[in-house]
């Protein structure tokens, strides 16, 4: 099908998900940023904010909030709060301990968190899939195109409002607060920053926290616009989420975003027009093209080893 509708609507079902991708990307692009190393436990800590906003509704629902409004809120406050603590955790254990270690330790100590927080879902939730019922079922026609109606779900545009809530507040923060600044300092001379009064570790420590809060948006958004969670779902996604702020630039915030979007862009429409099957070789092959052409990804920027 080569209508103009419909490719329309395949766009915006893939921004859809290149925004997902994009929010958990954030948390890699932060980290790296500041500690240069990749959490890839990262998938995971959005699997379990994605179970926790499962849990928040059920609760609310068992303790008879019967509005939809506070029902969603709830969720959002209760999977950040408590992704924000998982964060917290995973960094005072898997990271600073080895913070002065060989590359490989953090990141075989990263794998392995990552089965941890795997098993720990299955053995306090179940191996069985989790389902939720649609919560927003509205749908708005944007127009017509070729006789094909462009539609955009009342799930999709929480979704849109949502990343770019998260993305402007991370980016504020980061450039416009005495936080940021320290975050900045840090990610460029880390010893330097100690020597200027700087608390390196809180700063980290709360970086981590912040990327997991990015992670619990997506999560959240993910529970009510798919509505299946599983406790493997995180390693796929997180895996895609990495590839993403790799193709915009890992360590830039606007790439994490962009490498998202265009991730989640090349796959749906891969999808409608060649099939499913060969989605992930088609995203994959083109972040091989990218770092052939561009080893830094788009918006990233080259760094100089000092010797």
């Amino acid at each position: 099908m080569l209508e103009l509708g419909y490719f329309l609507q395949q766009c915006l079902n893939g921004l859809s998900l290149g925004m997902l991708y994009g929010l958990i990307a954030l948390g890699y692009t932060m980290v790296y940023g500041i500690v240069g190393m990749i959490n890839f436990a990262h998938g995971e800590v959005f699997m379990l904010s994605a179970f926790l906003a499962f849990l928040a509704f059920v609760g609310l629902q068992d303790a008879g909030v019967m509005s939809l409004a506070v029902c969603i809120v709830g969720m959002f406050l209760f999977s950040m709060a408590i992704t924000a603590l998982y964060g917290y955790a995973l960094e005072a254990v898997a990271y600073k301990p080895l913070r002065s270690a060989p590359r490989l330790a953090p990141l075989i100590t990263a794998i392995g968190m990552s089965i941890l927080f795997q098993n720990f879902v299955q053995l306090t939730q179940g191996a069985q899939v989790k389902a939720l019922p649609p919560l927003l079922t509205g749908t708005n026609i944007l127009g017509m195109f070729d006789h094909f109606a462009v539609t955009v779900s009342d799930t999709q545009i929480v979704l849109f409002i949502s990343t770019l809530v998260t993305a402007v507040v991370l980016y504020a923060v980061i450039h416009k607060t005495p936080l940021g600044r320290a975050q900045r300092a840090c990610a460029q001379d880390a010893k330097m920053a100690s020597l200027l009064g700087i608390s390196v570790n809180r700063v980290i420590a709360i970086t981590f926290m912040m990327g997991a809060v990015g992670a619990a948006v997506a999560g959240v958004m993910v529970t009510l616009y798919y509505g299946v969670l599983d406790f493997y779902m995180g390693f796929l996604v997180g895996m895609k989420a990495f590839t993403a702020a790799v193709l915009g630039g890992i360590g830039s915030l606007e790439g994490a975003l962009l490498g998202g979007v265009l991730l989640g862009l090349i796959e749906t429409l891969w999808s409608a027009y060649f099939g499913a099957d060969y989605k992930n070789v088609a995203a994959f092959g083109v972040l091989i093209f990218v770092l052939m052409v561009r080893p830094s990804g788009l918006l990233g920027r080259p760094t100089l080893e000092k010797v």
